[in-house]
Order: structure tokens, then C-alpha cells, then sequence
């Protein structure tokens, strides 16, 4: 477990150094760094994996900041670390306007828990909540499952046998096995923690590239979204059969999706601001359109009587929708409309989600009832967490994508959590 000093902040948007060295030199290279102490050391080691407008492009950073997000990619000696954090610090500080972190107080207090993934680089996107307390990731750039015990601190990498599969996201069948969506491999994929062994299960569509995000629903097929894709998928995991529906519009982007409580599986469309519902056996789809024309809805979660709370990614909102009464309601997040809201759970009626855009990233907590918010600073930055994960006694789960780590929230206790989708 690590405990990181907030002064240490991540720059989320640098990508992960796994892709070929190529790859990164179409997006820009030395020529376009400004001249300096250190501008060659940035050059060779900042472009192996991506391009120097990833910096460039940037919100910018401290030196400090900028030497813990490339210390989570590489590891390099420290006075060369050295060289090119005080090279990024001085030519590439934080922009002015920045989306600033408002934490709005509050009474209740939480506990957040921080380890840091083997791999680096390995950028955890999902995590899942296992039954047993502890906690699954998907290590998108590493092409690993990780696993972590909070109780023990013992972690373990689980590698996965083909290079790009690229995980996703994650969820668990009633034997404790992991599915994870292969987002680079357009496969999905089964784990067997207790073995080891991974079995993939490829797309039957060549235009089916990105599996994305895996859901069971209540006859145990496996429902996934496919976001560039367009499309939604439903496997039997008993014969490996996959069928798959495209939607009604283009660029869509099916994202996060749960189950109603009647069993059928919605979803958002992060590409437009609508959200859907499909039929559990003839997959056909009902859409339902939001108010706003610019919302663009990422992540969602739903109560036990079908009310469903989405991110609005882009225009920094809370956002309601009652599937029985068609009532919409929203929320502006407390850091304001670029706060980018991303992952979201609920405990108990009470929502929980993250602010994604700002430095450090926060989670914050909106009871319905009273319509207050509270929230908290992550510790580690956050990095960008895009996804949270419920355990049964209302802890809560979380990938810090961009600083390399995997978090455990203890939350305040009312009860049994189950209730979550």
C-alpha cells in the first residue's frame, strides 16, 4: 500500500509507454520541443511510446508532477529523471486555466487505500470488487489481470497470452472466474484465477474491434458494449456463441452499461446524449434522448427501483433519469463544466462518482434526497479513474489509470450495498 503526498499530481494525459516505438514519432518529435537542458532526454525517452504532442498538448504540470506520471510509465536512472523532470516543469508548467479542484466539506469521513500495479505503464483501467474482499484490474497497456488482497497487500499480475488484448473492463461469474473485454484484441476473454489458464473467444465480425464493457444479466449471458464500434454484443459463455446488434445512429458509442431491475441491460451512448435499453432475448433496442443536446453521458449506475444516475462527461453534470417516470434531473459537479464526471456507483441510494479532468482527481459523494454533495481529494491524483467497482459493504473499488494505481475507498456504513447493478 502507498501513501502519496497530493503535492505529487499526475499529468493524465500521457499515454502508457507500451506501443511500438514507431508509433510515436508520427505524432511529433524533437523538432517541435523547445530548446533547453534536457530537451534530447525528453526526446528519446518521451517519444518510444508516443508522440511529444501528448506533452505538448498537455494541461502541463510541476516538476514533481511530471516526474511521478513518467516514474508510473518507465523506469529510468535518477539523474536522468532528474534532467527531463526539471525540462518538463520549467517548459511545460500548469496552465492557468486548468479546471481547478473545489473539495466541498462536509461530516462524513472516508478512507482511501492506494497500491501501486507491478507493471508500469500498465495504465489499470477497470477494476471489479470480488466477493471476497478483494480487488480485480485490468492492466489495459501491460496485457495483464492484476489482483490485490487489502488485507494482505499481496498482488499479483495474471499476464494474458496474447500481445494487444488491451483489457478493459471487468466482471466475475458465479464460479469466481474473470471476464475481461479485449479492447485492442476485439476478443473477450475468461480468467481462471485459481490456474491461470485465459481463454479467448474472438469476435465473429471483423468490424467488431473494441469489446469495452462486460455485463452478466440475470440468465448468465454476457452482454458487452463496443464503443468505435457502434455496436452491442450478447455471448453465451456455456457454447462461446456471440450475436451482436448495431445501433440505430452512427458514432453512437455505446460506454458504461448496468442492469434494470427486470434484467435488461442499458446502456449509454457516450457519443450522443442518449441513453438505451435492449431487450434480453431479441436484443431489439428502446432509446431514450436527454434534454440537453451537449450531454454526453460516459458512465451510469442505477438503484434498486430504476432510477439511473449518469456522468455527463462533457458538460461536467450529475445526471438523473427515472425509467418509470421519464423524470430528468441534473446537477453542475462541484469542480464545475470541464470537472469531466467518469466513473459512477451507488451505495445504498447515495451516489458516488469522480471528477476526472481536474488535478487531483476527487470522488464525490451526492445524497438524492438532501441534493448535497461532499467530496474528497484522492491521495494518489486519481490520474484520470475511470471506472469504481461496489463491494458488498459499500466499499468502493477504483483504477487510477494514469498514476498506476488501484484504490480501495472506505466509505461511511449504512448497510448492505447490494442494490447496485
Amino acid at each position: 500500500m502507498s501513501k502519496i503526498s497530493l503535492g505529487m499530481l499526475a499529468a493524465a494525459a500521457i499515454f502508457m509507454c507500451t506501443i511500438a516505438p514507431a508509433a510515436g514519432q508520427r505524432n511529433g518529435g524533437a523538432a517541435d520541443l523547445p530548446d533547453g537542458p534536457g530537451k534530447d532526454a525528453v526526446a528519446q525517452e518521451c517519444t518510444k511510446c508516443h508522440g511529444v504532442n501528448n506533452i505538448t498538448n498537455s494541461w502541463g504540470d510541476t516538476k514533481a508532477g511530471w516526474r511521478q506520471t513518467f516514474d508510473s510509465m518507465v523506469k529510468l536512472p535518477d539523474d536522468r529523471a532528474e534532467i527531463i523532470a526539471t525540462y518538463l516543469g520549467a517548459h511545460f508548467p500548469e496552465k492557468p486555466d486548468r479546471p481547478k479542484t473545489v473539495v466541498v466539506p462536509g461530516d462524513l469521513k472516508v478512507n482511501i487505500k492506494e497500491w501501486i500495479a507491478p507493471t508500469l505503464g500498465s495504465r489499470p483501467h477497470d477494476p471489479y470488487a470480488a466477493p471476497d474482499g478483494t480487488i480485480y484490474w485490468a492492466g489495459m497497456w501491460a496485457d495483464v489481470i492484476g489482483h490485490v488482497d487489502p488485507k494482505t497487500n499481496a498482488i499479483k499480475e495474471y499476464p494474458l497470452p496474447t500481445k494487444r488484448t488491451g483489457p478493459h473492463g471487468l466482471t466475475m461469474d458465479k464460479e469466481g472466474n474473470i471476464w475481461f473485454a479485449g479492447n485492442f484484441g476485439g476478443i473477450i476473454g475468461k480468467l481462471n484465477p485459481k490456474t491461470g489458464e485465459v481463454k479467448e473467444f474472438k469476435m465473429p465480425d471483423p468490424a467488431a474491434k473494441d469489446p469495452h464493457t462486460p455485463l452478466f444479466d440475470k440468465k448468465g449471458m454476457l452482454w458487452f458494449t463496443l464503443q468505435n464500434s457502434n455496436m452491442v454484443g450478447r455471448m453465451n459463455p456455456a457454447t462461446g456463441d456471440i450475436k451482436l446488434v448495431t445501433l440505430p445512429q452512427a458514432r453512437s458509442q455505446p460506454y458504461g452499461m448496468v442492469m434494470t431491475s427486470d434484467g435488461s441491460p442499458f446502456i449509454c451512448e457516450f457519443g450522443a446524449n442518449r441513453l438505451a435499453k435492449f431487450d434480453i432475448d431479441t436484443m431489439a433496442i428502446t432509446e431514450y434522448t436527454l434534454p440537453n443536446p451537449e450531454s454526453r453521458p460516459r458512465r451510469l449506475t442505477i438503484t434498486a427501483d430504476d432510477v439511473v444516475y449518469y456522468a455527463d462527461y462533457s458538460r461536467g453534470y450529475l445526471g438523473m433519469y427515472n425509467l418509470k417516470t421519464k423524470a430528468t434531473k441534473e446537477w453542475p459537479s462541484p469542480s464545475g463544466p470541464k470537472s469531466q464526471p467518469y466513473g459512477i456507483v451507488q451505495v445504498n441510494g447515495i451516489i458516488w462518482y469522480n471528477e476526472s479532468a481536474i488535478r487531483p482527481n476527487t470522488i464525490v459523494r451526492f445524497d438524492p434526497k438532501t441534493e448535497k454533495f461532499q467530496s474528497w481529494i484522492i491521495p494518489g491524483g486519481g490520474g484520470v479513474v475511470r471506472n469504481m467497482s461496489v463491494f458488498a459493504n459499500g466499499n468502493i473499488a477504483m483504477a487510477e489509470s494514469g498514476v498506476n494505481r488501484v484504490a480501495l475507498v472506505e466509505t461511511p456504513k449504512t448497510g448492505n450495498a447490494r442494490g447496485t447493478k
